[in-house]
């Protein structure tokens, strides 16, 4: 079999970011509707958690349909084609279904014959896990051109009656296409960890082998996801903060050196903990959740999206990606920002020298 990166004579070894794209839901769910909904009202809920409102999918819109949606915007800025994918990885917490697995339905409804695809559950934590995978097919060899894309559907999990969690969480999805590059530039360093919640601090108990859907399970609510809110608030700030300054120490690089931080948007309260104990200052931490609320595995590509179409990126500057999430999982990525054209002239180059040896 012939190494796909042994084109034009260069050993790519870097994975570049070349196209993002992200889809929120039209449907808004304001703190105000949520008062007739339970006990709440809109000053208690921005106070805790800087929210004031979030997306809700509607009928019939899935976390692939929303995906694929994401996806198509991700490769039109990369100006490629769904049959020039290697590989789709989706991280979701809530998939369509149980088999197939969401990338597979993404990968039908794209066309993107040629890709292999696959889902990963971190949770919140799953854009960076997939960014990780990526990098490393990538720097590998195992392939050129990936989708990383990250969709929930949480509001079809949520117990409406439970204020700690409902008002918390929202709908989306947003991918990014990772590419083979000789530059120095890109996913620099990630860092990844876990420590299993067996005390269920944050989880959706039934509908897995171990409680598997019932009438009980059903009646205790127990498909919803529950959430220990204090004790995740400590462990999140602790391990975001700690995550992001080694993966500034792998890439060797200090704060000084970031443009931006990207980072799950959780609550806000827990942003501005972070954000202090990262030594960030508070006009180079991107926050959206007052319009999102958490979206999970697609908060840091919507946040990511939202910066990148606000502000100005050069070529050679560093993005901090930095999440926590149930499992419970927690990890950072460091970004290069890439000359995003020269990537794509790369490309051409490789495809007419391929073409050449053919003919």
């Amino acid at each position: 079999m012939n190494d796909p990166f042994k084109e034009n004579g260069c050993m790519p070894h870097r994975a570049a970011v070349t196209g993002w794209g992200w889809y929120s839901p039209t449907q808004v769910l304001s703190n105000h509707d949520l008062e007739k909904l339970v006990d709440t009202n809109d000053a208690w809920i921005t106070s805790r958690t800087g929210i004031r409102e979030r997306r809700i999918a509607a009928a019939g819109e899935t976390t692939s349909s929303m995906a694929t949606i994401a996806a198509r915007q991700a490769l039109a800025e990369a100006e490629l084609q769904p049959d020039e994918l290697d590989l789709i990885i989706c991280a979701t917490t809530t998939p369509d279904q149980l088999i197939p697995a969401t990338a597979c339905l993404i990968q039908r409804n794209l066309g993107a014959h040629r890709a292999g695809a696959f889902d990963l559950n971190t949770a919140c934590t799953g854009f960076i896990y997939g960014l990780a995978t990526g990098a490393q097919f990538i720097q590998g060899g195992g392939a050129k051109r990936i989708l990383v894309v990250a969709g929930e559907t949480l509001s079809r999990f949520m117990n409406w009656e439970d204020r700690s969690t409902c008002i918390l969480f929202g709908d989306g999805a947003a991918a990014v296409v990772l590419e083979a590059t000789t530059q120095q530039s890109g996913v620099l360093s990630t860092v990844l960890g876990s420590r299993g919640d067996i005390e269920q601090m944050l989880t959706i108990e039934a509908g897995g082998c171990a409680r598997p859907a019932s009438t009980e399970t059903i009646a205790q609510k127990a498909h919803c996801v529950r959430m220990r809110g204090n004790e995740i608030f400590k462990m999140a700030v602790r391990n975001m903060a700690q995550s992001a300054q080694q993966a500034l120490a792998k890439a060797g690089l200090t704060t000084n050196d970031i443009r931006a931080v990207i980072p799950h948007q959780a609550n806000e309260r827990i942003l501005i903990a972070t954000r202090d104990a990262i030594g960030i200052s508070e006009d180079r931490m991107f926050m959206n959740i007052d319009r999102h609320g958490n979206t999970g595995a697609s908060s840091i590509p919507i946040a990511l999206g939202e910066f990148l179409q606000s502000t100005p990126v050069d070529v050679g500057d560093h993005l901090l990606l930095v999440s926590f999430g149930g499992g419970l999982t927690w990890g950072a990525a460091v970004l290069r920002w890439a000359d995003i054209p020269a990537v794509k002239l790369e490309r051409a180059a490789a495809q007419r020298a391929k073409l050449a040896l053919i003919g």
